[in-house]
Formats: structure tokens, C-alpha cells, sequence
């Protein structure tokens, strides 16, 4: 159950940040006894693999703060955070459930299997649903500010997929209630994006009747 819920956690984060939960996981096994990875995703805490997750987050992190750029960049992302989410579900679910909820948090012992297909499938769903969410709620933001949310959503994106990560690694029975959170705040960005479109579809109306009005009203 909670190798699953660490999965479910990294792969919803991944969608918010493609290298965030990629770089945690490869830190953390590398570094720590919390999160043994199985064979198959040993390559996750290999050196060259943590470099080049990193200079890839800090790309992101820049190219995802730019206004018309962080469009631009959600589309490229499309495959990647997926992606992302398919190897971080799988390399959470390769660990064995937990002994214990606190303390070490991991207590885990690495299946001897290999890769989880129907694990990676999962992740890279979960992953895109929230990347789709974050690309359709982007222009949402942008348009109500003028541009001027970007840089300030994009950071707390990036705190959101950190903390999430985080937790699904240390505590992943929060994710219990992380998860369903992430989830309304789709339903709410999805919801207002339709309003959005509802409201400009009926200025547009209005201005086209008013437009007519105007032109009957005028000389013969």
C-alpha cells in the first residue's frame, strides 16, 4: 500500500514538475537507506543522471516563469512529464511495502522484479491528467493578471510538486490527503476555464449585436 502511495505521489508531482520528483528519487537512494530502489531503476541515483536532471530542473525553472514561453514549454513537456511520471510511479512501486508509517518512513527492502509496466502506465496517466491541468490553468492565470501570475504560479507549482515529492517519499500516507487536493484544485481550474470562455464568447455576442444595432440605426 504505501510503495503505491509513493508512486500515486511522485507521479501526480511529476506533472507538475517533470525533474523534481526524478532528482528527489535519485538523491534520496543515492544518499539515503529511505527509498532502496529496485534493479531496474538503480539508474535514477547514478551521478550522470542527477547532473543531468538537475541543469534539465533549472532550464524548467526558468523557461517556466516567462510568460508565452511557459505555453511554449508546456507543449515540449507534454511527453516529458508523462514520461516522468511512468519512471517515478514505477521506481516508487518497486519498493516493498513499508514496516513502519513513521520514523525511518521507508523501512523498505527493494523487490528483486523488474519493471512494473502496469505501475509505469499509471504513473504516466496520473501525470498527464495533472499536466494537462497545469497547461489549460497557465492562460488562465496569465489572461486574469496581465501576465504578471507566471512567475509567481510557476514557484509555487514547482514548492507543490517539491512538497509532494517529498511526502510521498518520507510520509506517503499523506498522500491520502495531498492527492485528493491536487484533484479539486483540477476540478476548480477546468471549471473556470469554461466559465472563462463562456464569458468571453458572450462579450463577443453582445459586441456583434451592438455592432448591428448601430449600423441600422445610421443614415439611409
Amino acid at each position: 500500500m504505501f510503495a503505491t502511495l509513493t508512486g500515486l505521489g511522485l507521479a501526480s508531482a511529476a506533472g507538475l514538475n517533470a525533474y523534481v520528483p526524478l532528482l528527489l528519487v535519485g538523491l534520496i537512494s543515492r544518499f539515503t537507506e529511505l527509498l532502496p530502489l529496485g534493479p531496474s531503476w538503480a539508474w535514477l541515483e547514478h551521478p550522470v543522471t542527477l547532473i543531468s536532471l538537475t541543469v534539465l530542473l533549472v532550464v524548467e525553472f526558468a523557461a517556466d516563469k516567462i510568460p508565452a514561453l511557459d505555453s511554449l514549454n508546456d507543449i515540449v513537456q507534454t511527453v516529458i512529464r508523462p514520461t516522468s511520471g511512468g519512471i517515478t510511479f514505477g521506481a516508487g512501486a518497486s519498493t516493498m511495502e513499508l514496516t513502519e508509517i513513521t520514523g525511518e518512513a521507508s523501512g523498505a527492502a527493494a523487490t528483486s522484479g523488474g519493471v512494473l509496466w502496469g505501475a509505469v502506465i499509471a504513473g504516466a496517466v496520473i501525470a498527464l491528467a495533472f499536466h494537462l491541468v497545469k497547461a489549460l490553468a497557465r492562460p488562465v492565470m496569465n489572461a486574469m493578471s496581465f501576465g504578471a501570475a507566471a512567475p509567481v504560479v510557476s514557484f509555487l507549482e514547482d514548492v507543490v510538486s517539491f512538497l509532494a515529492s517529498l511526502m510521498a517519499i518520507l510520509l506517503p500516507v499523506f498522500i491520502l490527503i495531498v492527492f485528493p487536493l491536487m484533484v479539486l484544485f483540477a476540478v476548480w481550474v477546468v471549471r473556470r476555464r469554461r466559465r472563462l470562455r463562456g464569458e468571453r464568447r458572450s462579450a463577443g455576442q453582445t459586441g456583434q449585436v451592438g455592432q448591428g444595432g448601430h449600423d441600422l440605426g445610421g443614415p439611409a
